[in-house]
């Protein structure tokens, strides 16, 4: 069933094996969160198009509240000033490398399987920092899901995470190809055994890009 959201007429697809047949499911818009109500299967759907988003792009409940589901939630306490770090990343050698460096800076780590895990962590929690591998969860590195929901946060919300990508198509420290993309830092596949270095100088080099605009804020 082909989908657009009322509110900024972003488009998707989903799968017809998801939705329920007898009663109307909600979803919420992966760009500006409005929610959508999509009748049952076999109503007439609106005028097909095709989708420029994947359909892990979003999340829907049956239900019209929005009730509290502990379930949902991937943790629910975190040490007070305590940051925060969702890793987006299946490959177990680069996570080898990963980890560590962002438990010894003190991060409480998420790690998730996919797509849809990683937007409803993101649903829940604003995260300090992100690590995304630019193939995590598609085959098509121009339409990972995670990146393209973190190009379109509201900029509020998005100055205060520091994105890492993990790729294997640009140099380290690219700064032109990480603005491209919409992300703090690059890192080469090449160079995650120097992942610690590399990250600290990122996050040093963030902090001073920000730190008079926030001391203005205050």
């Amino acid at each position: 069933m082909e989908i657009i959201c009322e509110s900024c007429q972003s488009k998707f697809r989903i799968a017809d094996e998801k939705l329920p047949k007898d009663k109307t499911a909600f979803l919420k818009c992966p760009k500006c969160s409005h929610r959508i109500s999509v009748p049952p299967v076999g109503s007439p759907p609106p005028p097909a198009s095709e989708p420029d988003i994947e359909e892990d792009f979003f999340s829907f409940d049956e239900d019209e509240d929005d009730s509290y589901d502990a379930t949902e939630k991937p943790f629910d306490f975190v040490e007070e000033e305590g940051k925060t770090a969702l890793l987006c990343e299946l490959d177990p050698a680069i996570k080898k490398a990963l980890v560590p460096v962002l438990e010894v800076l003190e991060y409480h780590i998420t790690e998730v399987k996919n797509s849809r895990e990683a937007l409803k962590s993101m649903r829940y929690h604003s995260y300090d920092l992100i690590a995304v591998n630019e193939f995590f969860d598609t085959k098509n590195p121009d339409a990972n899901g995670v990146l393209i929901y973190l190009e379109r946060l509201n900029m509020v919300v998005r100055r205060n995470i520091f994105v890492v990508m993990v790729t294997n198509r640009f140099r380290t420290m690219d700064h032109m190809a990480a603005f491209q993309k919409s992300v703090n830092m690059i890192i080469n596949v090449d160079n995650i055994i120097d992942f610690d270095k590399i990250l600290r100088r990122g996050l040093a080099d963030f902090g001073l890009f920000y730190q008079t605009y926030k001391d203005c804020l205050e």
